[in-house]
């Protein structure tokens, strides 16, 4: 495949975690025109499921969102990757993070943790352009810029989406995440909201992230303000949605994944309705991306 990752993956891409996902729900992702599936809830290094949702689709790219480097063996990692590029050449892009303390309590350093990581996969021949950091940070978006194809980020909004294009130049991968509630009323809405949040609002690396996009402490506090709430999980109906994703593309993202919630519910009949107001086609249609 002669295209960059901004073609490869399309505008519009689908982040679920990796529990929540078989080869038949890719299918019907593919076939409503997203163009990645991001594979997220730190999947193994053996990247078996990832295999799996190639298998069964056709053009998808399966993207990782994010493999943690505090409980993925890096040499496994690169193994894996070679086995399935073999078979699947162009469709797999590693996104790769670190996580956040209260999950790993060996967390120390994660910059310099991820730099030899990476050291890891370079000595075992994965190139940097098929490989994405989940960078929060200034220290992670430089590393990224030095040694991968660009950016994951999560839970951000669209300010912080322009700050990384910046940062990174034109060139660089830029994929943030958008969660998503499909939900006009909004006290259901945000009340589906806060049970999402509510875990990362006590994760120290997200909460200073927060924090750095501009919120304040008391917008942290009690479930987070209407404010927080409105601004890191769009919800509304599907033209709000679609709105809230396109916010990410003028920013500079190249490309978009929405996390819809609540998680444990059929997403795919609201995937259909965003699709919709996003005008995507399936792959091969005369119109497709």
């Amino acid at each position: 495949m002669n295209m960059n990752w901004s073609q490869r993956l399309g505008t519009v891409g689908v982040w679920r975690g990796v529990t929540l996902l078989d080869p038949p729900m890719a299918r019907s992702i593919e076939e409503l025109g997203y163009g990645t599936v991001w594979l997220g809830g730190s999947p193994g290094s053996d990247l078996r499921p990832a295999e799996a949702l190639l298998d069964g689709t056709d053009s998808v790219v399966i993207a990782t969102g994010i493999v943690n480097i505090w409980s993925s063996d890096a040499a496994e990692l690169a193994d894996s990757f070679h086995r399935i590029h073999a078979r699947h050449p162009g469709r797999l892009l590693l996104g790769i993070g670190s996580g956040h303390r209260e999950a790993n309590p060996d967390r120390t350093r994660p910059v310099e943790s991820m730099a030899r990581y990476l050291d890891v996969l370079d000595a075992r021949g994965v190139p940097a352009e098929h490989r994405v950091l989940s960078a929060l940070g200034p220290r992670m978006l430089a590393l990224a810029a030095e040694r991968s194809a660009g950016t994951h980020p999560y839970l951000t909004v669209p300010t912080q989406t322009r700050e990384a294009r910046t940062a990174l130049g034109p060139a660089a991968l830029v994929a943030p995440e958008q969660t998503a509630v499909l939900d006009p009323d909004p006290a259901t809405a945000r009340r589906s909201a806060r049970a999402f949040l509510a875990m990362y609002l006590q994760r120290v690396n997200y909460t200073t992230n927060m924090l750095r996009a501009g919120f304040t402490p008391e917008d942290l506090t009690d479930g987070g303000s209407d404010h927080l709430i409105d601004s890191i999980v769009a919800h509304g109906d599907a033209p709000t949605l679609a709105a809230a994703l396109r916010a990410h593309l003028d920013a500079g993202a190249d490309h978009v994944c929405v996390q819809l919630q609540p998680a444990d519910t059929d997403v795919i009949p609201a995937l259909r309705t965003i699709a919709h107001a996003l005008n995507l086609h399936p792959p091969g249609s005369p119109t497709a991306r």
